[in-house]
């Protein structure tokens, strides 16, 4: 009996890793959610129709475990410091992914062309059963630090233009809705907890002047290809282009003058402590 157990976990490896090519695995940095979809084949040796699909399901939902893993673990928690770092150094936070796999939602599953489908999904931001709060430390006591100022000569430009039509209204002071910062052609690396930095490399965006429990239920920022995406930051951004990105490409770093235009136009509509920020990338 021992004997045909183990051959039967041998023969299912197999089948995995026969049809690795099968399974995807992709991050959604705007919607922050970790998607995998695994194919397995029916069985060809089954006594009937329910034993076929049992086991292709089987297969099929050790693959997606198996997938999401490995995409987990290539999560960047920071600039330097991936989710498989946070495993290496941490059995708690190995004890915290291996149940988030356990329970990680299925979001459809059936027969499909070549065998059988599961699609599972893991959020990466929530109070509970989100990456965040398995790799994310919450520290009793750690005080949260106000956001610096800007600089106290900063006058705010006044908007000059042209009315295309009589019902436009330009953006004012304090009306902003989030900031975007476009990234494009930096190469910025998606990471769970990003800093921004000025042109001298102080921080003016970092977890440091977050709530951490906002942190991990909402995340700090999301990542969009263009503007139309960028929910996060409200309809009516402060959109800023980077002048260059650090940290091993992780953390952008915008201009001193957009530095204090961000900090002055914060200090009434708060958007930073909302986290209501979006990275173009």
């Amino acid at each position: 009996m021992l004997r045909t157990m183990k051959l039967l976990g041998v023969l299912l490896a197999a089948m995995i890793m026969s049809i690795a090519t099968a399974a995807e695995a992709s991050t959604d940095w705007n919607a922050n959610v970790i998607q995998v979809k695994a194919v397995a084949p029916y069985p060809t040796v089954a006594t009937n129709s329910a034993e076929a699909e049992y086991r292709a399901r089987t297969a099929a939902m050790a693959i997606a475990r198996r997938d999401l893993l490995a995409e987990v673990k290539g999560i960047q928690i920071d600039s330097t410091t991936t989710v498989e770092n946070g495993m290496l150094t941490s059995d708690l936070i190995v004890q915290k992914v291996s149940g988030l796999l356990r329970g990680a939602r299925v979001v459809s599953e059936g027969a499909t062309v070549g065998g059988y489908e599961v699609v599972m999904e893991l959020p990466l931001f929530g109070s509970q059963n989100s990456l965040a709060s398995a790799v994310i430390e919450r520290t009793p006591t750690q005080t949260v630090e106000p956001f610096p100022t800007p600089a106290p000569t900063y006058t705010p430009p006044v908007p000059t233009y042209t009315p295309p039509a009589p019902t436009y209204k330009p953006s004012t002071s304090g009306n902003y809705t989030g900031l975007v910062i476009d990234c494009r052609g930096f190469s910025l690396k998606p990471v769970m907890s990003p800093v921004i930095f000025d042109a001298n490399y102080r921080t003016i965006y970092g977890h440091k002047y977050l709530d951490i429990d906002k942190v991990i239920r909402d995340g700090m920022a999301s990542y969009a290809r263009d503007l139309s995406e960028a929910y996060r930051a409200g309809s009516n951004p402060l959109v800023v282009r980077a002048i260059g990105i650090d940290d091993l490409n992780a953390d952008p770093v915008i201009s001193m003058e957009d530095t204090d235009r961000v900090l002055y136009e914060n200090e009434s509509s708060h958007f930073l402590e909302d986290t209501a920020v979006v990275f173009l990338y």
